[in-house]
């Protein structure tokens, strides 16, 4: 739904599976290849022909069940930050809960009808936290914690020309839909695209479109996208890893209907005792946001969390899956200073232990981040290297732009 210019940014943040996605897959070359007949019985389709019916699907009512398993191996630190994969009560805004699908599998029931009503409910046991998007209205319940969120957005949807676009979706990027958007949307030539097997998928009978990687170095082996054959709705997303195992994402439904949902699936009343927040006044405030805020404050690591702690200055090296960006946080203390440094938070000492191995090469000493799918080399002069690539290519591009 519709965010305003603030809530986007923080959002943004924690769009962990969709922006990491769009841009390791950033552009795809059409390669003729045809589905076999690993699946249902379908009539052959080129790569090129899927993507035209994915663009073409003019779908906008369904409802169902979806499940988002996300395996990002994250570090302790950072499993932390995104809650650990649960459902945390204490408060309803939108942004705490987007979070938690950067880690852990999640049971979402959705609902959308058009650009103006949509609903997606967190389910986790008898706890539920639901977004709902009713017109004007924005509302967050979190019914562990009794909270309300409310935001009222006239302008909800609207384009540059007052014209309405799909934007409303934006804060609904676990739907197997906006997955498929994203990485499509940034598809080009540095990418193979076939037709895999076919499958099924929440019962019906879908094609599947393989992306995969020209370029070397990519932690990503492959995207998978489950396209339904009638209607051309992405209905699943997997994203693979290059070194094997279970899929990074793998977010699909496992029951949709494309009837239109009933009126009163959008309605929303406080309910009684419940306390309600209006507007975005609280957001950014507690939770992720003080534990960022506690890295950026040491210098040197204010570069990576994009806050005040140095420039920020950030370049973009290389294209595609082997994009890597490099961030210089403009500061002359080292890594070395963080570990002797007494007096440095907490939160950054924590930071420092869930790094991995030291490395060296021409740009000098640095340490590793690692995750199943972005990786990170700060280097001991206050340097970030960080893409969806191995430690290998880390090493590599910064050892050609020191």
């Amino acid at each position: 739904m519709a965010p305003n210019t603030k809530t986007s940014r923080k959002a943004a943040r924690y769009a962990v599976p969709v922006a990491v996605a769009g841009v390791a897959a950033a552009t795809v070359a059409m390669v003729p290849a045809f589905a076999n007949a690993g699946g249902p019985d379908l009539p052959k389709v080129t790569a090129q022909q899927l993507i035209e019916k994915v663009a073409a699907s003019d779908v906008q009512q369904l409802s169902g069940t979806a499940r988002i398993t996300t395996d990002l191996g994250l570090p302790k630190i950072a499993s932390g930050l995104l809650g650990g994969g649960g459902i945390a009560g204490g408060s309803a805004n939108p942004e705490d809960k987007v979070a938690q699908l950067a880690n852990g599998s999640h049971t979402l029931r959705v609902a959308a009808d058009g650009p103006d009503r949509q609903r997606l409910t967190f389910l986790d046991g008898k706890d539920e936290y639901s977004l709902i998007h009713n017109g004007d209205d924005v509302w967050g319940y979190d019914s562990k914690s009794n909270e309300v969120f409310h935001e009222k957005n006239a302008e909800a949807g609207k384009g540059k020309d007052g014209g309405k676009e799909h934007k409303t979706g934006d804060r609904l990027a676990a739907s197997p839909q906006k997955l498929a958007e994203e990485i499509l949307k940034a598809a080009g030539p540095t990418t193979d695209v076939s037709v895999g097997d076919t499958a099924q998928v929440a019962g019906r009978d879908a094609y599947q479109l393989v992306l995969k990687p020209k370029q070397s170095g990519s932690t990503v082996g492959s995207v998978q996208i489950a396209v339904d054959a009638k209607n051309g709705v992405p209905l699943r997303v997997q994203m693979l890893s290059a070194q094997g195992g279970k899929p990074i994402v793998d977010a699909g439904f496992t029951k949709v209907d494309f009837a239109k949902p009933a009126a009163d699936t959008f309605a929303f009343a406080a309910p009684k005792g419940a306390k309600v927040t209006e507007g975005v006044d609280e957001a950014g405030k507690g939770g992720a946001d003080e534990h960022w805020k506690a890295l950026e404050s040491f210098p040197g690591l204010g570069g990576l969390t994009g806050g005040a702690g140095g420039k920020g200055d950030v370049k973009v090296l290389g294209e595609g899956w082997s994009t890597v960006a490099r961030i210089d946080s403009g500061v002359d203390r080292s890594l070395k200073d963080l570990e002797n440094d007494k007096n440095a938070p907490k939160e950054a000492k924590q930071f420092l232990d869930s790094l991995g191995d030291k490395v060296t090469g021409k740009f000098g000493e640095g340490r590793v981040l690692s995750t199943r799918l972005v990786n990170a080399l700060i280097t001991d002069d206050g340097k970030v290297y960080v893409g969806a690539v191995t430690k290998d290519a880390l090493v590599k591009a910064a050892d050609a732009n020191k």
